[in-house]
């Protein structure tokens, strides 16, 4: 008993009130789920907006401390959750992410007619998930966050009920996932075989010196079969094969949401697995990661260069190729962290660039859920004439994709590439340098084919009998109100864009200092 007392007093309730308090929200929101009629299901959205919202503030009593609690008795280095920089940077990403994909979700649901007091649950609990993986320090730990961030993940891509593509998606999601898991679980299991402990810290420890050859056999098995699982989750190829087909058949938010706090989990969990965990395995991991990041922009750009605005194309499957090729630079630091003396300030470059890639994506799908709103099928093509019938819009999508491809205005974009690119070249991975200079040179071409289609004029009666003859109608020329809260979302996400071009060190600073 008085050990289960020391337990409960050493928990830092403080530190873990970010995705505990996704957690509880998620609870009130199922709850009052069976109480409130119909009529009333939209305070659903202001309950799970609110607490999302509530969760993102509560770190603001974090910042400026690491702290600390689920500690090993006797070792108080040895702990299962961190709030430490790292932490709460990703924590900042994922909540404030998922706040804006709650405000891009209100009408969503209404339009679609989507149960939502399923949806905003599994939306807050994935988030929870989500809040928690950053500061876990232990396999275990690591493990159930991301499956809580992903398990309410699968149902929401589904939730369209009756729509086939929404079913194909969520199971092409789901069964890939779970091999995935698999895989990082058989992982788990041989690295504790091995070294005994789940922890981290214990882990990294251990493997710098293993006295059985036979165990440091199974413990590199270990560690490229749960890498292989991560690495499932950022969507890096060869792992990515789910990403297209995912989105498009998702609801446009999920989508959303995919593409960056999916993305957040995944490279927050690469990094401490890498970083924190096999430090003393980074000639294995390191090249490993670097081949993948190449790998993964170029099939990510390659396959987004097919996407064309004359050929009835999906704006929604070029925006996941897209996110493709933007993993693989997210990638670099991290493999180039395996030849860097000091490898937590190499992946602060991917931190800064998720933090620029996760406003400017998340107000490029904003952008698509307006457009999707008269033109359901979302092709590059219904984008055209954007400008003459929604000009605030149309220049808001502009920057985000010159943010997305590196160039003016759109300064975040330019800086986060630079920084990315310099890490590549300081830790000697010079070919790796000259692969993104050409994946960077090569996604320019969609994503200015993307905006020059937005000023061009309304399509013509020339251009309409071309689309129907290509199986796609003409882009009808209604403009209906916009909703209050796809405004704000489209708002956040502009401000957000022009406050980091304006003054970068906002994220850039964590280039260059180590959050780990």
């Amino acid at each position: 008993m008085s050990s289960m007392t020391s337990l409960v007093q050493s928990v830092d309730w403080l530190a873990v009130a970010p995705p505990t308090i996704a957690a509880a929200v998620a609870l009130v929101v199922l709850v009052a789920d069976l109480f409130l009629p119909v009529a009333r299901k939209p305070l659903l959205g202001r309950i799970a907006t609110a607490g999302l919202a509530l969760a993102a503030l509560s770190l603001l009593p974090l910042l400026g401390d690491d702290r600390r609690t689920f500690c090993l008795t006797g070792a108080p280095d040895v702990c299962s959750y961190v709030a430490d920089p790292f932490a709460l940077v990703i924590q900042f990403l994922v909540l404030a992410g998922a706040l804006l994909t709650a405000l891009l979700s209100i009408d969503t649901i209404k339009d679609h007619d989507l149960p939502a007091g399923e949806y905003w649950f599994l939306l807050l609990s994935s988030a929870a998930g989500a809040a928690l993986l950053p500061a876990s320090r232990d396999l275990a730990t690591l493990v159930i966050a991301l499956e809580v961030a992903s398990l309410p993940a699968f149902a929401l891509v589904g939730l369209r009920r009756g729509d086939r593509l929404s079913s194909e998606a969520a199971l092409k999601f789901f069964l890939s996932s779970v091999a995935a898991t698999a895989v990082m679980l058989l992982g788990v299991s041989f690295l504790y075989a091995s070294t005994g402990s789940l922890h981290l810290a214990r882990v990294a420890q251990t493997l710098t010196d293993l006295p059985d050859p036979r165990l440091a056999t199974l413990a590199t098995a270990g560690v490229a079969l749960t890498l292989v699982g991560f690495a499932f989750k950022t969507a890096a190829a060869p792992f990515h094969f789910w990403v297209p087909d995912t989105y498009v058949g998702a609801p446009l938010p999920i989508a959303a949401y995919l593409s960056v706090i999916g993305k957040a989990v995944g490279f927050s969990g690469l990094i401490l697995v890498a970083i924190e965990g096999f430090p003393s395995y980074a000639h294995v991991w390191g090249p490993a990661l670097a081949v993948i990041a190449a790998l993964t922009m170029t099939v990510g750009n390659v396959a987004a260069l097919r996407q064309k605005p004359d050929r009835a194309h999906s704006a929604v499957r070029l925006l996941a190729w897209s996110s493709v090729g933007q993993a693989g630079y997210l990638l670099v630091p991290i493999g180039a962290a395996g030849y860097a003396d000091d490898p937590a300030r190499a992946i602060g470059s991917t931190v800064a660039y998720a933090l620029m890639y996760a406003a400017v994506n998340l107000g490029a799908f904003a952008v698509a859920a307006l457009v999707a709103r008269t033109s359901p099928a979302n092709r590059i093509s219904d984008y055209r004439g954007l400008y003459a019938r929604r000009p605030l819009a149309a220049l808001a999508l502009g920057f985000f994709l010159l943010c997305l491809a590196g160039l003016p205005p759109g300064i975040i974009g330019l800086f986060a590439k630079v920084t990315v690119f310099s890490v590549a070249v300081d830790a000697g991975l010079g070919w790796l340098a000259v692969i993104m200079a050409v994946n960077v040179v090569i996604a320019l071409y969609y994503y200015l084919q993307w905006t020059a289609v937005l000023f061009r004029g309304p399509a013509t009666a020339k251009d309409g009998a071309a689309q129907a003859a290509d199986g796609a109608p003409a882009p009808q020329p209604a403009r209906p109100r916009i909703p209050a809260a796809l405004t704000a979302a489209i708002a956040l996400a502009t401000v957000l864009g022009i406050a980091l071009s304006g003054y970068p060190q906002l994220v850039l600073r964590f280039a260059s200092g180590a959050l780990l």
